[in-house]
């Protein structure tokens, strides 16, 4: 194989069987449950990177719903986001990610610099109750539970809320294990068409575990549910600020 058709096909790896297809991801019906809740500032201003500022005492955790995605398939992921400011912008620190899919783990990393581990979330209605769960290997590490369907949200508000920036540490080691790529990205939701969007009485329960330390940012207080339905796409990102400069 040539240099020039090694640098024409170099978008991920492997270069000859890619992990994932070149973007734009599309996702048809993705549905989320959002549950924010208050927590010790202290321990959140330990893990928010510089120049990233908290705003508030707060972390949304979220299990989303990926039934139909471009390249990715059909995939479920569960995490914490944490509200933040960059440059007197609000917007969400992604902070953990965990999903049951490769592909998207791989792009996720490679691309953006999502912070996602290989695990073994769910989201689903059961009767009355929207229930997500985080199992990492036999170990229930998150358990959020909300009353379905209950009140019907500002879908405005919902919909502002899904177009505001979203940041990411990105790191991507030198082959002596060095920092190569050091950087916050940028990126937006584009093309949100919203389906519908409601809240409810929610409850969350955090677990400690060594390799998936959801509870180490404390629930102490639920302060809103959302359930999301919507179409998105998700767009590529852009670097804000780099550490290595």
């Amino acid at each position: 194989m040539r240099q020039e058709d090694v640098r024409k096909r170099a978008f991920a790896m492997p270069l000859t069987s890619p992990a994932y297809p070149p973007g734009p991801y599309r996702f048809v019906d993705r549905e989320y449950l959002i549950i924010t809740y208050r927590t010790d500032p202290q321990k959140l201003k330990a893990v928010v990177p510089e120049p990233l500022e908290v705003a508030e005492p707060l972390v949304k955790y979220e299990f989303i719903r990926m039934p139909d995605s471009t390249g990715f398939g059909d995939y479920t992921e569960s995490g914490q986001v944490i509200p933040v400011t960059f440059n007197g912008r609000a917007g969400g620190y992604t902070h953990c990610m965990f999903l049951n899919d490769h592909p998207p783990i791989a792009g996720g990393r490679e691309l953006w610099g999502f912070p996602k581990k290989l695990a073994a979330p769910s989201l689903r209605a059961e009767i009355d109750t929207l229930v997500g769960t985080l199992d990492y290997g036999p170990v229930r590490v998150a358990t959020g539970t909300m009353g379905y369907k209950h009140l019907t949200a500002d879908a405005e508000a919902v919909k502002a809320s899904l177009a505001a920036p979203n940041f990411l540490l990105k790191i991507i080691p030198h082959v002596d294990g060095s920092p190569r790529i050091c950087e916050i990205v940028e990126y937006y939701l584009e093309d949100i068409v919203l389906k519908g969007a409601w809240t409810g009485p929610a409850s969350l329960s955090l677990s400690p575990h060594a390799l998936a330390p959801v509870a180490d940012l404390p629930v102490l207080d639920v302060v809103s549910a959302l359930h999301i339905r919507a179409d998105l796409t998700l767009g590529l990102g852009r670097v804000v600020h780099d550490y290595l400069a």
